[in-house]
């Protein structure tokens, strides 16, 4: 699955505005990076996603402890969430400098009410203006993600931008911080000499000689793509796009996601593992089961070609067994199950019918009794009584047929 990812401008901007794009198939190396205007963007297919990336100078980071019961069972609230957004102005209202009926909040990723948790903030008509250009160019959003956000554990520092305007980013447990690169920052960062700094190319040089010590390149494709590989996504609350395509959308990021990462490299070793067991044994079990069956049937045949020597073709052991035990049957002058004195016999010692019958016909093992006034029950209850004795009753229009070969 393809993944378009873009930059968005840090400035207010429409579906002519041109933005970076980085292109990739596999969501770990690039396919193609340029930039463009967004009606000129490649295509990605039914299939593939958009993600915008919200540049680090575009969002504040704030920490906050949601009272409990305020998150339900949400993990990316939708347009309903009307409390749990006044929840949020109502915590945040003396840290932010704008009103925050101005301001777009998002929810970090897995966020409960029973640990604090980080909340993205930035301008929502800005936002919503750049989802809108996308909508307008025919390229709708599947997510929209952070550049940066804070990470427990960082130790990294990262130079991006250009050399006239630089910037430090450092993301940690306290927050995210950016600074402008310059020589005063350096000297009140006073970075670790252990810890790394990664730098984009184009102020690589610049970084190095402020810091006086050799720095990591990084591209900024890869940063984008790292980006992606997050579970955050700024488009919550009023900006959630339309519920069953961004189901559709997340489902397809997701499984793309499970099928390209090399976080979930072992689970897609153990899941075709699994299911190469899983077929092999179905495989094993199949041919046991059909070599028993063959055996059995095979045991079937013996048994009639060995009493009846004289069938040479099996086709139906059972009923040619049946058939051969008749013809012996008949021939020795024993009365069998199909004789008509045998059935009438056999149905009189169990039916209390309320007249005689009007007529009898008999052929082929059938016997149909006529006239016999017999309710649904009566013949139900004969039925019940013949059945472990090799017969068949059943009421048919105004007869009742008694049918030899019906036992069990």
């Amino acid at each position: 699955m393809s993944t378009l990812i873009v930059t968005l401008s840090a400035q207010s901007g429409d579906a002519s505005s041109a933005c970076d794009y980085v292109l990739t198939h596999d969501g770990k190396s690039v396919a193609d990076q340029s930039r463009a205007a967004l009606s000129l963007l490649p295509a990605v297919g039914n299939a593939g996603e958009i993600v915008a990336v919200v540049p680090a100078q575009r969002l504040s980071w704030h920490r906050v402890r949601l009272p409990k019961g305020s998150l339900g069972r949400r993990t990316f609230p939708d347009a309903g969430s009307t409390r749990l957004r006044a929840v949020l102005e109502g915590l945040l209202e003396e840290q932010l400098l704008d009103e925050t009926a101005q301001l777009h909040f998002a929810l970090a990723p897995g966020a409960r009410d029973d640990a604090p948790i980080w909340v993205a903030v930035c301008e929502r008509a800005w936002l919503r203006a750049a989802m809108q250009s996308f909508e307008q160019a025919g390229r709708p959003l599947s997510r929209i993600v952070p550049e940066f956000f804070p990470q427990s554990g960082a130790k990294v520092l990262h130079v991006i931008g250009d050399v006239q305007a630089a910037s430090l980013i450092f993301s940690s447990d306290a927050g995210l911080a950016t600074w402008p690169l310059s020589r005063a920052s350096v000297a009140l960062l006073n970075w670790p000499a252990e810890h790394d700094i990664v730098a984009e190319p184009a102020v690589a040089a610049l970084a190095e000689d402020l810091f006086k010590r050799n720095v990591s390149l990084q591209h900024p494709a890869q940063r984008r793509l790292q980006a992606i590989s997050s579970g955050w996504d700024l488009a919550q609350f009023d900006l959630v796009s339309s519920g069953s395509s961004r189901m559709y959308r997340r489902l397809w990021a997701a499984l793309g996601g499970f099928f390209r990462a090399p976080r979930w490299r072992a689970a897609r070793w153990a899941l075709l593992a699994a299911l190469l067991v899983n077929v092999a044994g179905l495989n094993a079990m199949a041919w046991r089961e059909r070599g028993e069956l063959l055996a059995l049937r095979a045991a079937i045949a013996g048994v009639l070609t060995s009493t009846f020597p004289k069938v040479q073709v099996v086709v139906d052991p059972a009923l040619q067994m049946s058939r051969e035990v008749a013809i012996l049957q008949q021939a020795s002058g024993a009365a069998t199950a199909r004789d008509m004195d045998l059935m009438m016999s056999v149905f009189g010692a169990v039916a209390t019918p309320r007249n005689p019958a009007t007529a009898i016909e008999y052929g082929n093992g059938e016997l149909r009794l006529k006239g016999l006034q017999l309710s649904a029950e009566e013949v139900a209850g004969i039925a019940f009584k013949l059945k472990p004795r090799g017969y068949l009753v059943r009421a048919d229009g105004d007869s009742v047929l008694v049918k030899a070969g019906g036992g069990v």
